[in-house]
């Protein structure tokens, strides 16, 4: 399917206009977060208390999660024990800063019964728990490493692919939309969670798989352009790979975008966080990737080069 036919943007005109935009944003995000305590973090960075209660009548996770909103904003509301016709939700509250543990406990599971009482929701507690953080500082480093590990990686293949300023180009974009979407989740209030780790890996790869079709037809262009600077080359090619770029991420976007609307409370901070990364993994393929390209090049061709030499010689 074909929805541009010749397309002759002038991207790469605008490539300074773009990075002072994502500069300015990027820094202002991270400066904010800064002077404001930094990104939240969710349950499962500084662990809480578990409680599982029963109704005598099916209740709706949302019922329940709008009955604890007094309570606490910060909260884990979770059907359990369905499968076995059961009435169960499990709910989860971060642990009350200063409190030994057993009274956290007590503290936190009286809030809840009184806050569904009150709602007139009548629960029985099953059980209640205090949970350690999922993912503890050993865990953190691991997956910093991890990350930092795999973006090596591929930054090696792209410059064994293509070329160093390629690969270089590359990882900038994929910094950018990891940065940016980090920015927009502190902007809208999203705590750091389990969920939102997993959307921002997914980010990492669907940006370099985006700016890799991108460069991928570069080095084909490159073939048949030689006498071409490199910035007309790259412009060329981001036209060329428009119409798939904006189907792909079209697609996705529309994807994620139900699962923001219907997927619950659960899966909105994951769907969130793609949506975000969708929007800035395209911009970033058109116009930061390419632009970091053409800044480390300065490609001068070879091939005009000669033919002014054969020129001046005769």
């Amino acid at each position: 399917m074909q929805i541009f036919h010749n397309a002759n943007y002038n991207f790469i005109k605008w490539r300074w206009h773009a990075l002072v935009v994502s500069v300015v944003l990027i820094w202002g995000g991270v400066l904010a977060m800064y002077f404001k305590g930094g990104l939240p973090m969710g349950i499962d960075f500084t662990g809480g208390t578990v409680v599982v209660v029963e109704f005598k009548n099916p209740t709706h996770e949302d019922v329940v999660r709008k009955a604890l909103d007094p309570v606490s904003t910060d909260k884990v509301v979770q059907a359990y024990g369905r499968e076995t016709g059961k009435n169960q939700i499990m709910i989860r509250l971060p642990l009350a800063g200063g409190e030994e543990q057993g009274a956290s406990l007590e503290e936190g599971a009286k809030r809840i019964e009184a806050a569904l009482n009150n709602a007139n929701l009548n629960p029985t507690i099953i059980s209640k728990d205090i949970v350690g953080p999922q993912v503890g500082k050993d865990l953190q480093s691991k997956g910093i490493w991890a990350l930092l590990t795999a973006l090596g990686g591929i930054m090696i293949y792209v410059a064994f692919r293509f070329r160093l300023t390629f690969a270089v180009g590359a990882i900038v974009a994929t910094f950018h939309d990891i940065l940016i979407t980090i920015v927009f989740l502190w902007a809208f209030h999203y705590d750091m969670s389990l969920n939102i780790i997993a959307a921002i890996l997914t980010i990492a790869g669907y940006s370099v798989n985006d700016t890799i079709v991108v460069f991928d037809r570069v080095r084909e262009n490159l073939r048949m352009m030689r006498r071409e600077p490199l910035d007309e080359v790259e412009n060329k090619s981001v036209n060329q790979t428009l119409g798939r770029t904006i189907i792909t991420s079209g697609v996705t976007f529309l994807a994620v975008f139900a699962l923001y609307l219907f997927g619950g409370e659960v899966l909105r901070g994951f769907a969130f966080t793609m949506m975000i990364g969708v929007i800035t993994g395209t911009y970033s393929t058109v116009f930061i990737a390419a632009s970091i390209a053409i800044i480390l090049s300065r490609r001068t061709p070879m091939q005009g080069a000669a033919a002014k030499a054969r020129t001046a010689r005769a």
